[in-house]
């Protein structure tokens, strides 16, 4: 029996990643931007951490969130405290669709000066969910 189990450890062990990277939000973002581009292969964690640190004008994503979005932040303004980002630190993070687009809508609009596109926005994620 245990040579059984230890045999097909092998097979299960190497998905356990696939299974906890998978995110229904983030799904969602994937079919919206394989509407907006035929072409679309797979999020970027490299795209989105580009994205994160993005700065236009004098804000970007890193300004209220700090540079690891493992970390609490500060809004600029109110100072008020921001959780982390980052699921790893903060599980409640990016698991209710509504309350995820509604961020992104604000955020987007306030620093980017423009809406995200879905390509976009799953790549700010795919970046969050490799911390």
């Amino acid at each position: 029996m245990k040579q059984t189990l230890k045999k097909m450890s092998w097979l299960v062990c190497p998905a356990l990643p696939l299974v906890a990277a998978a995110n229904p939000v983030q799904d969602s973002y994937r079919a919206a931007a394989k509407q907006e581009n035929p072409a679309f292969q797979d999020f970027s964690a490299t795209a989105g951490r580009r994205l994160y640190t993005t700065r236009v004008g004098e804000l970007a994503c890193a300004s209220c969130h700090t540079d690891s979005p493992m970390q609490e932040g500060k809004h600029l303004k109110t100072n008020k405290v921001i959780l982390p980002m980052a699921p790893a630190a903060n599980p409640k993070r990016l698991t209710d669709a509504a309350n995820v687009e509604k961020w992104f809508k604000r955020n987007c609009s306030d620093v980017l000066k423009r809406a995200c596109t879905a390509q976009e926005k799953g790549d700010f994620m795919a970046y969050l969910l490799s911390k």
